[in-house]
């Protein structure tokens, strides 16, 4: 895939914002989040279950940390970290002829970005350590002590669960606000990847090898993780 079409008539082209590996990456942390709560609910023997898509969750997020440095241009963190004069135009509506806010992420896609990486990045870590005092302990439960592992737990079930809640939700309304109020499409580029955008927009490479580079990051990804799971032993 090239990063832009042609120009039509009129100076819109279709381009490439969403490279594969980051579309991929979203809807698997999609599918892994909702799988998450279902068997957290459900407890007993689906907690099994609830560590092994655990593990693909601490995978996709070390990929997504890498990825966010060497995936498409639209996908590096470079592309969506504004400062906070970015962010007041934004908020004020008057943007600087440098201002992209309409292509990747706008400022407050971004804060949600980073606002869920973080969180998960926190899930994570305490899923690790976590102890539910049944059957269930985490894999790195042994390298804390007794009093850390059960608040670990306790946030993890509690307030952590609870913030990501929030943001799915959050995330959802603003599909639905910029759907119904503005007329912007979110959720049909990232399952293609494009948008059809006026100007020269640069677009993201998608092609060949980058998704071979992407599968060597999350290969590399998988690999930390069994690591990390194999100190249980």
């Amino acid at each position: 895939m090239t990063e832009t079409s042609a120009p039509t008539p009129n100076g819109e082209r279709v381009v490439r914002v969403w490279d594969l590996p980051t579309r991929l990456f979203h809807w698997a942390l999609v599918v892994a989040l909702v799988a998450q709560v279902i068997t957290g609910k459900i407890g007993g023997a689906a907690l099994t279950w609830h560590l092994r898509i655990g593990y693909c969750i601490f995978a996709l997020i070390v990929f997504r940390l890498v990825w966010g440095f060497v995936g498409g241009h639209w996908s590096r963190f470079t592309s969506f970290f504004y400062g906070p004069a970015s962010v007041l135009r934004y908020l004020r509506n008057r943007h600087a002829a440098s201002d992209l806010f309409h292509v990747g992420h706008n400022p407050l896609g971004s804060a949600s970005v980073f606002a869920m990486l973080a969180i998960l990045v926190v899930q994570v870590a305490t899923g690790l350590v976590a102890d539910d005092e049944i059957a269930t302990v985490g894999p790195l439960n042994r390298f804390v002590s007794t009093a850390f592992g059960l608040s670990a737990t306790a946030w993890h079930k509690g307030p952590g669960l609870g913030i990501i809640l929030t943001l799915v939700v959050l995330h959802i309304l603003a599909i639905v606000f910029y759907r119904v109020r503005k007329r912007q499409d979110l959720i049909g580029p990232m399952l293609s990847g494009d948008k059809v955008l006026p100007g020269a927009v640069p677009g993201s490479v998608d092609n060949r090898m980058s998704r071979v580079r992407a599968l060597a990051v999350i290969l590399a990804s998988a690999g930390l993780v069994a690591a990390v799971v194999k100190l249980a032993g």
